[in-house]
């Protein structure tokens, strides 16, 4: 056998077999597909299946009492003329801002004192506490602590001489209320995922800084909010439209008022659907809320280049 013939042989022997990649790859297809099939229902039968249903019965009279009838963009052209939803509208960016803009702010303060002085696991837990805690059994706690007659930051109040206030009934500040409930249940959840941004930038990044001679305000204004921005742009996009569906915290405490001042738009449509069954309007509502949301999510992500990073220039 020649030296040619040999290598031939050699090759032959070693090369990898078309028919055993092919195997391969079909066994891991099938491995694919059997995971993703109880993702797959669950998309489909509570996400996918509810939005095309409810996209249907907004372009339709129906109350549960008798099938739904087809009357094309009354529903919407309703919504355009009700002051309700108007009103549910303003009420819920009120709360957009307060809640995002103070949450925001405190939680990058927060996640910024916890790289700088302490990194322990236990600190990290104490602050993601009141996330694990059910939303409506926060609200209830807050309702009863500031409850004018028997709450103790009432009592504090009185005990200190000052007036006492009705946090939860007085309409000028019942929703910037329930703002700052939610912002004391989500701010360790956030700054936790601002820290986790904040350990993903380089310290020599940090070094070079300090050797230019840079302060701490210039530090964090020219570096580390630069650097954090994918990591910002979700969690603003994250709590702006977890925002936008506040319902809970009304529901167990104000019930949308008082005088309206705290029917948010999520909670206009729970009492259109289920106080006066008229599930064809509330669906338009909810047709309308699922596009301002989807608006508002691809205007912070063009306006935030959240798909971009410094590190990479």
């Amino acid at each position: 056998m020649t030296i040619t013939e040999r290598k031939t042989s050699l090759h032959r022997d070693i090369a990898p077999q078309p028919t055993v990649r092919k195997g391969r790859r079909d066994s891991q297809l099938r491995a694919a597909i059997l995971f993703l099939i109880p993702a797959s229902i669950g998309f489909v039968v509570f996400f996918a299946w509810p939005a095309v249903r409810g996209l249907y019965l907004s372009f339709t009279d129906y109350n549960l009492l008798r099938p739904p009838t087809f009357i094309g963009f009354d529903n919407y052209l309703a919504i355009w003329s009700d002051p309700v939803f108007w009103n549910s509208l303003k009420v819920t960016l009120q709360y957009v801002v307060m809640n995002v803009g103070v949450q925001t702010v405190a939680a990058l303060g927060l996640a910024v004192l916890m790289q700088r002085f302490t990194r322990s696991m236990v600190v990290r837990g104490v602050i993601m506490l009141p996330y694990l805690i059910a939303n409506v059994i926060v609200a209830l706690v807050w309702f009863w602590l500031c409850d004018y007659n028997l709450g103790i930051i009432n009592a504090a109040l009185d005990f200190f001489g000052l007036d006492k206030v009705g946090f939860f009934g007085n309409q000028d500040i019942a929703m910037g209320t329930i703002a700052m409930v939610n912002v004391w249940r989500h701010l360790g959840y956030t700054s936790l995922l601002l820290f986790a941004g904040l350990q993903a930038i380089p310290k020599d990044v940090y070094e070079a800084a300090e050797v230019d001679g840079a302060g701490e305000w210039r530090v964090f204004r020219s570096v580390t909010l630069p650097l954090l921005r994918p990591v910002l742009a979700f969690v603003l996009v994250v709590t702006v439209v977890g925002s936008f569906q506040i319902f809970d915290t009304i529901a167990v405490t104000t019930g949308g008022g008082p005088i309206d001042a705290t029917r948010a738009i999520n909670y206009y449509i729970y009492q259109r659907a289920f106080e006066r069954l008229d599930f064809g309007y509330a669906s338009a509502l909810a047709v309308i809320l699922m596009i301002i949301l989807a608006g508002v999510a691809l205007l912070q992500n063009k306006l935030l280049r959240a798909n971009e990073s410094d590190l990479e220039r």
